[in-house]
Formats: structure tokens, C-alpha cells, sequence
């Protein structure tokens, strides 16, 4: 438990069995009335924004939610295994957590694992990384009708636009917030 005047950026709120995630806060002293917390929260799993206001002094629950350096290793099934880049335990996550960023995920690839009570909330990818073009068709002269760009997929079977004068084989970068192409890769 933490008061209201403990807030701060990053903190993780347990409000209603629901984890919130402390992006601003602004204590307000208005001249009349009490004081209050306004706060904008992030939903840890939905990533859904919300405004909230506490009262000044209102306790809060916290959760103590442990962001992890791990190393993904391989696929069982439908989950992926991590392993802990410093005990070595291996953990499986299930694919729902995993969700999109499996699009961007190869083996040995260094991620953050947030954890709370055991249980694996979400993970967080490196903001870019470097992936081979497995397919893309070759790009035509004077063909400028799609803005330049064609479709490839990559190695780990995602699919991108790309510049039209990339081809099958290329390594590049990805950006894995939104799966734009941020250039290739000089071998």
C-alpha cells in the first residue's frame, strides 16, 4: 500500500484486480476545496489510457510487477520459452502474451519480460531489429503506383511494405513498434 503522495511515473497500481501502469501525475492544490492527484494511467495488459483523480492522502495499492532480461530460446507448441539472462530459469509464455511481437521475434533475441506473482504480463521487444527478407517480388521499372513500396516477408514469416528496390536475401532493419522499414543492413 502507498499513499497518493507517493505516486510516481512507472509505478504499477493493483485498482480493482486491474494492473495500471503511472504514466503523468499532477498533485492540484485547488483554493478552494481539498487537494487531489490527477493521474493518467496505462492499462499494463490493453494498453489503455485512462485519466484518474485521487483524493489527496487516498491509499493506494500497489503491485510489484519485475521486469526481467531474458533471451528467447524456442517455440513449444504454440508458447515460447525464455530463458532469465541471470538465474538461467526458463519460463514459458503463452502466445496471447506474446502476441504481435511474435512477428518480430527470432531465437537469441534479447527482450524485457514483465512479471507480477509469476505470471508473465507482456513482453518488450528492442525498439528496432535486424531481419532477413525471406520473399519479395522483384520491383518493376516505373512502377510508382503503390508509393515506391512492395510487400516481403520476412524470416520470421511477417509481412512488410517495403522500398521497391529491396531483394529476396537482403538483411534489414525493422522498426518493432510498427513494423516500418528502417533500412538495410550492410553485411
Amino acid at each position: 500500500m502507498a499513499t497518493t503522495n507517493d505516486l510516481k511515473n512507472g509505478l504499477v497500481l493493483n485498482l480493482d484486480g486491474q494492473l495500471w501502469t503511472v504514466t503523468a501525475f499532477q498533485h492540484v492544490k485547488p483554493g478552494k476545496g481539498g487537494a487531489f492527484v490527477r493521474t493518467t494511467l496505462k492499462h499494463v495488459l490493453t494498453g489503455k489510457v485512462v485519466d484518474k483523480t485521487f483524493n489527496a492522502g487516498t491509499k493506494v495499492d500497489t503491485a510489484t510487477v519485475d521486469r526481467r532480461n531474458m533471451t528467447y530460446l524456442y517455440k513449444e507448441g504454440q508458447d515460447f520459452v525464455f530463458m532469465d539472462s541471470e538465474t538461467y530459469d526458463q519460463i514459458t509464455v503463452l502466445a496471447e502474451t506474446v502476441g504481435d511481437n511474435a512477428n518480430y521475434l527470432l531465437e537469441n533475441t534479447e527482450v524485457q519480460v514483465a512479471v507480477h506473482e509469476g505470471v508473465p504480463l507482456y513482453i518488450e521487444l528492442p525498439t528496432s531489429v535486424e531481419l532477413l527478407v525471406q520473399h519479395t517480388d522483384p520491383g518493376l521499372q516505373g512502377d510508382r503506383s503503390t508509393g515506391g513500396t512492395k510487400p516481403a516477408t520476412l524470416e520470421t514469416g511477417a509481412e512488410i511494405q517495403v522500398p521497391l528496390f529491396l531483394t529476396t536475401g537482403e538483411k534489414i532493419k525493422v522498426d518493432t513498434r510498427d513494423g516500418r522499414y528502417l533500412g538495410r543492413v550492410s553485411s
